[in-house]
């Protein structure tokens, strides 16, 4: 994979936490736009991010899982067509223990050089900012808890 975005936080929780807020539906919707996950969570399985009125965002399968540990995902952006046409990335959670609090690593990548890099490494950082910012105090960043007007 050459083209790629990294993102690396420390949160004050558990990692049996911030599995459950990134692949729990009442979670993710309260960090990410309104946003929820639809999978089964078994390697193999489909994987939809889904809007609050029901449009698919992304989707993929489940490439390996390891909960609470790691999570990869075929992820295919299906809402920007130019996105869409340069095919599926691959984005991976990785979730460790670092003494008192959790460190992620977000890795978001493509083989070739890919638009959708482009646009997670613009997303990435607030859903992530906001995800960090929800387990730690029980309320997600402003915003992050519904899509913006202009992209709705």
């Amino acid at each position: 994979m050459n083209d790629r975005f990294v993102y690396v936080t420390y949160i004050r929780t558990t990692k049996e936490k911030l599995w459950e807020a990134i692949t729990t539906p009442e979670f993710t919707r309260q960090f990410w736009f309104g946003f929820h996950n639809e999978c089964s969570w078994q390697k193999g399985a489909s994987w939809k991010l889904i809007a609050a009125d029901g449009w698919v965002a992304d989707a993929g399968e489940v490439l390996e899982i390891d909960p609470p540990n790691r999570l990869v995902l075929r992820w295919r952006n299906e809402f920007i067509p130019e996105n869409k046409a340069d095919g599926d990335t691959r984005c991976t959670f990785d979730i460790t223990n670092d003494g008192d609090v959790v460190k992620l690593v977000v890795t978001h990548e493509a083989d070739k050089p890919h638009r959708h890099i482009q646009a997670v490494s613009n997303g990435w950082p607030q859903v992530l900012s906001s995800l960090k910012t929800f387990l730690e105090t029980g309320q997600s960043l402003p915003r992050t808890d519904r899509l913006p007007a202009k992209a709705a």
